[in-house]
């Protein structure tokens, strides 16, 4: 009988952005230094209506992305993102996005502690799951996501979003407002209140 073998752990090292805004749409943005497909950024989107977007710059990273988690539509389309100072702008397809960051608070500064090691380990991740949990409404650690995978965050940083400007296919998506509902992507949690996340993302594909 054949073992199937030993699931294969994918690491991603960026920043995870996420924000709401008055009108509805909830935004998350992925922004990746280092990852199996190289330096690239993504962005998902929840409409008020429901619907769940997903915006890739590549078919490749499109399909895992869409894999792991869950989407109504996908979209493959240049996805830019530029980060000067505490000032980010993204631009993917009929996305315009602009949004400024703000001072570390205490929980910033604490996970600013955690050694890089240390965030990469799925097992200080799933140490971690309970305490983000109850700090942060909407937020978890780890959890199993879409086509038999498992995936994990280990943050090292967090800053508040202060103020936020968006636009969608040219109409005005309205200021910044807290991630309220969650948005329902699978395992795309995100705090409530605006904020940037620097992150190790670990995510472990099925066995074969």
């Amino acid at each position: 009988m054949r073992r199937p073998r030993p699931k294969l752990r994918l690491r991603f090292d960026g920043r995870i952005a996420g924000m709401g805004t008055s009108s509805g749409t909830r935004i998350v943005v992925g922004h990746w230094q280092r990852s199996p497909f190289g330096p690239f950024s993504d962005v998902m989107l929840e409409r008020a209506d429901g619907e769940r977007l997903l915006l890739a710059p590549s078919r490749e990273t499109a399909d895992f992305i869409s894999d792991t988690y869950a989407f109504d539509a996908v979209h493959v389309v240049p996805v830019d993102v530029r980060v000067i100072g505490d000032t980010w702008t993204v631009s993917a397809g009929p996305l315009d996005l602009r949004f400024t960051t703000g001072r570390r608070g205490l929980l910033g500064l604490l996970l600013c502690a955690v050694p890089a090691t240390l965030a990469r380990r799925p097992a200080w991740s799933a140490l971690t799951d309970w305490p983000a949990r109850l700090l942060l409404r909407g937020v978890r650690t780890r959890s199993p996501v879409g086509d038999g995978r498992r995936e994990w965050y280990g943050a090292r940083d967090l800053r508040p979003v202060r103020t936020v400007t968006a636009a969608y296919e040219g109409t005005d998506l309205g200021a910044a407002a807290q991630v309220e509902p969650p948005v329902r992507f699978g395992f795309g949690s995100v705090p409530r209140k605006p904020s940037v996340t620097r992150v190790t993302t670990t995510v472990a594909l099925a066995p074969e």
